[in-house]
């Protein structure tokens, strides 16, 4: 709308600070202060003031100081890209091909690991978790093939990551996925699951809410997908 003079008023566009922060940036944050006070960093009466205020935050801008005298991986600057809670590595090589071939043991991949341009698991009667929340992605799709005969297969994910099985053959077992993430969130990785499930189970979900979290009564950061 014009003013008298006949200019239009300025459209004030907000810094990134002053963005509004969604369930999953504050549940980022609340996450890292647990891990802080776990490694002694924090005490109890910090970590409370500090959940608290966490969880009532309204913009970044009242999360970044929550976490501003942690160490750098204590910090919310990566709320602030497509993908938060992981890394991109520019340098990191991913594999062609890696086999995960699992009897009745267990097997897991977790932290800075570089995701592969594919993946074969086969697990007999033991346990596989793939946890994708620290994981180092260079690469947009991730072919994930399973043979998952009476054991888990665990598939531990973030938001920007989409898990696709609805090309498995599944006969006794089960499979389930859930995304952590709404519209708004980029895909940063699609992970293409194929393969078969005979009595088995299979899941995607992003990670359980912490004791904090749950005592809080903190929304759930998913919504079921399939």
């Amino acid at each position: 709308m014009a003013d008298e003079h006949g200019t239009s008023p300025e459209v004030h566009s907000p810094r990134p600070q002053e963005l509004r922060a969604s369930h999953a940036d504050r549940d980022l944050v609340v996450e890292q202060l647990r891990v802080a006070a776990g490694d002694g960093r924090l005490s109890a009466e910090e970590l409370d003031e500090r959940l608290e205020l966490a969880l009532s935050a309204r913009t970044y801008a009242d999360l970044v100081p929550l976490t501003a005298d942690l160490p750098p991986e204590g910090t919310v600057s990566t709320a602030l890209a497509p993908a938060a809670g992981g890394q991109v590595a520019g340098r990191a090589t991913p594999k062609d091909l890696v086999k995960i071939d699992c009897g009745s043991g267990h097997a897991r991949r977790d932290g800075q690991w570089v995701v592969p341009r594919r993946l074969e698991v086969k697990v007999t009667s033991g346990h596989v978790r793939l946890d994708f929340t620290k994981a180092i992605i260079t690469e947009p799709v991730l072919e994930l093939v399973a043979e998952v005969r009476s054991g888990h297969l665990q598939i531990i994910t973030r938001p920007g990551i989409a898990v696709d099985a609805g090309e498995v053959a599944v006969r006794s077992g089960h499979v389930s996925v859930r995304a952590p993430w709404d519209g708004s969130v980029p895909v940063q990785l699609n992970i293409d699951v194929t393969g078969s499930v005979r009595s088995g189970h299979l899941a995607a979900r992003p990670p359980r809410r912490s004791f904090w979290q749950w005592l809080r009564r903190a929304p759930r950061p998913y919504a079921i997908a399939a």
